[in-house]
């Protein structure tokens, strides 16, 4: 699920304190977060670039396809990262999360192509792409120790928006391939079989998607708390 992503932060990547990451590791981070701001920033060029040429929403998808499917696989390296230990972040949290955007990426919108012309994709593909320039824009500032505000305060404000402007691409989507893959058993493994085993790939998108009903509401509020949180120490500290 697209929180989208807002629900990596910071404050709840492990309440534990540890010590920062070393000189070399956070040179590295430093470039990682800089390579994700920029390949995000191309997505954005190319969506708003490709609008003004055509006059039209529809099918812009194609225009960015291949920088959105490279950044959101590389963000699988932020797995590595909180494995390691250069990044305090929950392992499983940071995986679950980036997991569900490549499975997104890859098994639904790229696997169902019939989906790619749909205004839902557009709709997660925008909510993705402001939501990463901003986040990977604070990871930045933040190990470099250099925040400004008003990057701290988009990253805790307009996930308000974005978050659910994201799952509901998000569900639009994945909704809009299930005749598709019921039709063409797309990823299905039908018995009998030498392993003696089945997978319906239609159910599985259908549990995917009753797992939203939980799991949004969790982290959206989570969320609500850590902007209370951060921004009201920073109001706080002004009065």
């Amino acid at each position: 699920m697209a929180s989208p992503s807002s629900a990596r932060t910071p404050e709840n990547e492990g309440h534990r304190k540890r010590r920062g990451p070393g000189a070399i590791a956070t040179a590295y981070l430093v470039i990682y977060n800089v390579i994700m701001t920029a390949g995000w920033l191309v997505i954005a060029v190319g969506l708003v670039r490709t609008y003004l040429s055509k006059g039209s929403h529809h099918n812009l998808y194609y225009s960015i396809e291949r920088p959105l499917k490279f950044f959101q696989t590389g963000a699988l390296l932020e797995i590595v990262h909180c494995a390691v230990g250069i990044v305090p972040s929950s392992v499983v949290l940071t995986a679950f999360q980036v997991l569900s955007r490549v499975f997104l990426t890859w098994a639904v919108t790229h696997s169902v192509q019939q989906v790619q012309n749909a205004d839902s994709v557009l709709l997660f593909v925008v909510a993705w792409t402001v939501t990463e320039i901003i986040r990977y824009s604070f990871y930045t500032f933040s190990l470099l120790n250099h925040l400004p505000y008003i990057i701290k305060w988009a990253r805790y404000t307009l996930f308000i928006v974005l978050y659910p402007m994201g799952v509901a691409g998000e569900l639009l989507t994945i909704y809009a391939a299930l005749p598709i893959v019921k039709h063409t058993g797309l990823y299905s493994i039908r018995l009998p079989n030498k392993y003696n085993f089945s997978f319906d790939y239609y159910t599985f998108l259908l549990l995917v998607m009753v797992s939203y009903i939980p799991l949004f509401p969790q982290l959206y509020f989570h969320m609500l708390h850590q902007r209370r949180k951060v921004l009201g120490a920073d109001h706080k500290k002004t009065e």
